[in-house]
């Protein structure tokens, strides 16, 4: 007979709600030979739109397709002053719910000093300015999970 293991509902509670905080629909956990796997469906509902389309009357010319311009945010990704998200977890612009965000566009801000907080893991990990300047572009919106590489914001 094997012998019994305990489960501590409130590990299985903290993954739950890492699975809900971070939009993932599995999570793994193991120490030892303790192993739990929480898992959540998502539900898509398939929402039809119709898009109405143009007509030309025969007699009218028809322009020719122009390549594709990039959005502007697109372009703001490529921008030198990109702040990325360092890795995968949840972005916080302010230190707690309710407080005032740690900058704004428009903000000056000093090397080292905090611009955001990105929770991985249940551990919050303060992202500091690599240099000194203004914030011209913020990406993201408060509890927004990221990826790693994914553009934060912008200082000039």
């Amino acid at each position: 007979m094997a012998p019994q293991v305990k489960i501590d509902p409130e590990a299985v509670r903290a993954l739950a709600e890492l699975l809900r905080e971070t939009d993932l629909t599995e999570i793994e956990y193991q120490v030892d030979s303790l192993r739990i796997k929480v898992l959540r469906t998502v539900s898509q509902t398939v929402v039809p739109v119709a898009t109405p389309i143009a007509s030309t009357a025969m007699n009218q010319s028809v322009e020719q397709p122009q390549a594709p311009q990039q959005s502007s945010a697109e372009s703001l990704e490529n921008h030198p002053g990109v702040i990325e998200a360092q890795m995968v977890g949840t972005v916080y612009l302010s230190p707690g719910p309710g407080a005032d965000p740690f900058v704004s566009v428009g903000s000056t801000v000093s090397q080292g000093q905090t611009l955001f907080i990105i929770e991985a893991m249940k551990v919050m990990n303060m992202i500091k300015a690599p240099r000194s300047g203004v914030v011209k572009h913020i990406f993201v919106k408060d509890a927004q999970p990221v990826e790693y590489g994914d553009p934060v914001l912008i200082i000039e």
